[in-house]
């Protein structure tokens, strides 16, 4: 019953656990690779090499080694031998694009392969390479200012070392966190031993709450869909996994922690003196992130732009799930920036490499803002002339005026996708179609789907004349209705992961490719044992406000099975001199600050560290009942009931079939 509590307790906040591959191996196709994958077909090749190239008007590839002053082979591993970042897996990429890889996708990530230091002007540098973000150091009177240090301790450790090698060593005097995602804070312990006694972590207004509460609460199936996103299971070749759009996929593998900011950005304009740096800062709350902040620096003329701009179109809707973003706020705020800041001569932005010139600066936020807020305006033009989100996707393009260049197409980013954005933005998920608004989940609609084609010989049939007429998108839809059914053999699951191949070939997105090629990779090995080692995150659940923990466990008490259930709990932390009364009623988990006149079932005290231990599955609940750092008061029994109402998702679940 002990070891009951303590799996369930463990399973509250985050996706974890291991789970046995789902499928046996199907058989390669004929000319695939190690892997599975298959070859382009020559419709695929045709599309690829039929795309036109933009104008290189933004300085030029040239700009993406500017500045270089040293560059590495980067391995950065684990004491176990783990790899959580190889630059050298990416040495495929080179030449011409392989007709498995959009041309678009592939200049992108060449100009994403390789780890190097760069100034980007005097007294400004840049760690790139290194991580999916860009680690910023700006030279102060005394030391160096930090712009956000990437996704992990290891990353990060490993990116200012190497920068200390070629740099004046200094002790760090601030800190800045440009925005609430982890790649732009997550690796601060793996500086922290450089840190000054007196140094500055500055933040924007409602970092901390954003950044330790966004993957809470949906952490399990943002954790699955981000392994999509972001191709953590492909294999790095011209076959697999080449880029994000943003740069090379992160590091899952890594340990990710915060510091608690000193210094808040709340309003734009606001002016702070950094180690003799004077940052004029903007509050852009609500843009790319919940929590975001850029910077002027009149000394240099530089606009440290955070993730407001980048040299792609990023997401309004981020596929591995989140909030949708507001394309027209976040099209102000560029237009602010733009004018505010109007005298920067470069734009240095924390993916990418920079702008330099202050013509171009101008014309890359202003094209960046014009994107968003067409996007905004013609999703709502056609919305209101009735049309859909599937036929407003399949109907936008950008004016040609803002086709020109590079920056803006659409590596990470889509049209179609950030176009639904908007429309759900407004509208939500209903279309408006009755037929939509209840519809049969899909292992129903498969079998029926099945039967009306005739039985799953005819429907593979369908479905293979679609594949060799190059009508992959059909092909795919039909099936996906085949495998939902649960009547997909060994054959049709392999033709649909040959489609999902041709989609993620010609994609010019990099989540998209290695969504499609992820759900192809599962459909011919099965799910991955692993999402995440919770362990890893011990550093980040350390800042996590109590509340939010017990609103992710209410999301996980499965209701039918706590009907006519009656329950309560206090759990005390008392190093955080916090206690909480959770109790159960009509199904559904409540939690409130407990008071001296509360009374409970069973009553829980245990210390900050070893709560952080049992949420990481670093140690067992029921193992440590009757130890110096947990008390149990009250029935026993209760509190093994309380914790087997709760859902223990380990973040391993099936995708692309029932």
């Amino acid at each position: 019953m002990q070891n009951q509590i303590g799996r369930a307790f463990a399973a509250i906040v985050l996706a974890g656990g291991l789970a046995a591959c789902g499928h046996e191996e199907l058989p390669a196709a004929e000319g695939a690779d190690a892997d599975g994958f298959s070859p382009a077909t020559v419709t695929t090749q045709a599309a690829n090499a039929a795309v036109p190239m933009p104008d290189d008007y933004l300085d030029g590839e040239d700009a993406a080694r500017r500045g270089l002053i040293a560059e590495t082979d980067l391995v950065v591993t684990r004491e176990d031998g783990r790899r959580v970042w190889d630059i050298p897996s990416y040495d495929f990429i080179e030449g011409e694009a392989p007709p498995t890889v959009h041309p678009g996708l592939w200049r992108q990530a060449s100009l994403h392969s390789v780890a190097a230091l760069f100034e980007v002007v005097p007294g400004i540098y840049q760690l790139r390479g290194f991580d999916l973000a860009n680690m910023t150091l700006v030279r102060g009177k005394a030391g160096w200012i930090v712009i956000d240090p990437l996704t992990n301790k290891q990353t990060a450790e490993a990116a200012w070392a190497f920068a200390m090698d070629h740099l004046e060593t200094l002790p760090i005097t601030a800190v800045i966190f440009t925005h609430s995602h982890v790649d732009h804070f997550g690796g601060v312990h793996g500086i922290a031993d450089a840190l000054a006694d007196d140094a500055q972590i500055v933040a924007p207004v409602g970092f901390t709450a954003e950044a330790t509460s966004e993957n809470v609460l949906a952490g399990p199936a943002m954790q699955r869909r981000a392994g999509y996103m972001y191709g953590r299971n492909l294999p790095r070749s011209p076959r697999g996994h080449v880029d994000t759009g943003l740069g090379k996929t992160p590091a899952f593998d890594g340990q990710i922690g915060i510091l608690e900011p000193t210094l808040i950005v709340d309003h734009t304009g606001q002016t702070e003196m950094l180690d003799g740096v004077e940052f004029v800062f903007q509050n852009a709350a609500g843009s790319e992130a919940p929590a975001e902040l850029t910077a002027y620096l009149p000394a240099t003329k530089a606009f440290l732009g955070a993730e407001i701009a980048s040299r792609t179109l990023h997401n309004l809707y981020t596929l591995r799930g989140a909030k949708v973003r507001d394309a027209l706020r976040w099209s102000d705020y560029i237009e602010q920036a733009r004018t505010l800041f109007e005298d920067a001569e470069v734009f240095v932005g924390q993916h990418h490499w920079p702008v330099w010139g202050r013509e171009r600066v101008q014309r890359f936020l202003t094209e960046q803002r014009d994107t968003y807020k067409y996007i905004h305006d013609q999703t709502l033009r056609m919305a209101n002339n009735g049309m859909t989100p599937s036929e407003i996707a399949e109907a936008i393009e950008l004016p040609t005026s803002l086709r020109r260049g590079y920056h803006n197409r659409d590596y990470y980013g889509t049209l179609r996708h950030n176009s639904r954005a908007v429309y759900q933005f407004y509208f939500g998920w209903f279309d408006g179609n009755p037929a939509h608004l209840n519809p049969l989940p899909p292992e129903q609609a498969g079998k029926r789907y099945v039967e009306l084609a005739g039985g799953p010989a005819a429907l593979v049939e369908h479905a293979q004349t679609a594949f060799d007429a190059g009508d992959y998108r059909w092909a795919a839809e039909l099936l996906d209705h085949l495998v939902f059914s649960g009547q997909a053999d060994t054959d049709a699951r392999a033709l649909l992961a040959s489609t999902y191949d041709q989609l993620g070939y010609q994609a010019e997105s990099g989540p998209w490719r290695d969504f499609y090629l992820s759900g192809a990779y599962e459909l011919r090995h099965g799910m991955p044992e692993r999402v995440m080692n919770m362990a890893d995150t011990a550093g980040l659940l350390r800042h996590i406000a109590v509340p939010v923990i017990l609103d992710s466990m209410a999301a996980r008490l499965n209701g039918p099975k706590a009907e006519d259930t009656e329950l309560s709990l206090i759990l005390s932390l008392p190093e955080l001199d916090e206690s909480h009364y959770l109790w159960i009623e009509n199904a559904v988990l409540h939690h409130r600050a407990s008071t001296s006149d509360d009374e409970a079932d069973v009553s829980l005290t245990v210390s900050q560290d070893l709560f952080v231990d049992i949420l990481t599955q670093q140690v067992s609940l029921g193992d440590l009942i009757g130890g110096d750092g947990l008390q149990v008061d009250g029935s026993r029994l209760k509190l093994i009931k309380f914790f087997s109402l709760l859902d223990k998702p380990d973040g391993v679940f099936a995708i692309v079939e029932p």
